[in-house]
């Protein structure tokens, strides 16, 4: 009795062990909401689950409001850091709380702290064994009187993009997927990708809502696709392990 109890738990405790877990980190774009029955407001990584078969575990660290800095400084990182193990991936995806000129705790010059913040996610996961993964920032729905799609994050989607090529990390350019998003959609119904409501149209909201930078499940959905999809084309080794976890 004792060797089947014995060769049972063996068995369970192998079987977790193989399982990849896939944790994100990055701002509100990303992160879990609250009351996501009612709430129609959805990060992308808050979705991506569903995309995995039962060997990947997505654990979303994502935090509203956090920049680089803020989620180093909160030990928000380092709580990651101490947890992950080989095999294991991190989405990184920061730059709109970076951008943050006003805010002290927030705040980074692109071309310095957010860059060596990036270099330092890139740089102890790998010492852990586990694999990186570079995301610009999703796009903000910013249409001109044109319809022209204007940028909004500066040099950070550079720094993302630079840092990725230096270092050798797998790299997904989100800005310019969404970027492709957004335009496919249009000014106007675009807006179904974020959070444009009129008062009493939606019952979590008591004022209107016009919000371009969160999403809604439509889009949180529609980006975690444009995520799954970009995975399916890295040529990087240390991704094939994931690959074949897709759905």
């Amino acid at each position: 009795m004792k060797k089947h109890i014995f060769l049972a738990l063996f068995i369970i405790t192998f079987c977790f062990a193989q399982k990849t877990t896939v944790y994100c980190i990055g701002d509100s774009t990303m992160a879990n909401k609250k009351d996501p029955e009612r709430n129609p407001e959805h990060g992308w990584a808050q979705v991506l689950q569903p995309c995995f078969n039962d060997n990947v575990v997505v654990v979303n660290k994502a935090v509203n409001g956090r920049s680089t800095k803020s989620f180093i400084n909160e030990k928000r990182w380092d709580s990651i850091y101490k947890k992950l193990k080989k095999g294991d991936f991190v989405f990184i995806q920061f730059g709109h709380n970076d951008e943050k000129i006003e805010d002290s705790t927030r705040y980074t010059n692109p071309h310095t702290a957010y860059r060596y913040n990036l270099i330092r996610f890139v740089t102890e996961t790998r010492a852990k064994g586990a694999t990186p993964v570079l995301l610009t920032s999703i796009a903000r729905r910013n249409f001109n009187d044109k319809g022209v799609l204007v940028p909004t994050h500066g040099d950070y989607p550079l720094e993302t993009r630079l840092v990725a090529q230096e270092y050798k990390v797998p790299f997904i350019d989100l800005e310019y997927y969404t970027e492709l998003l957004e335009q496919s959609y249009g000014p106007e119904k675009s807006k179904q990708l974020h959070l444009h409501f009129k008062a009493g149209e939606n019952g979590y909201y008591d004022k209107d809502k016009a919000d371009d930078t969160h999403l809604s499940l439509k889009g949180a959905t529609a980006i975690a696709q444009i995520v799954i999809n970009q995975i399916k084309f890295l040529e990087e080794p240390s991704v094939e392990k994931l690959k074949k976890q897709i759905k």
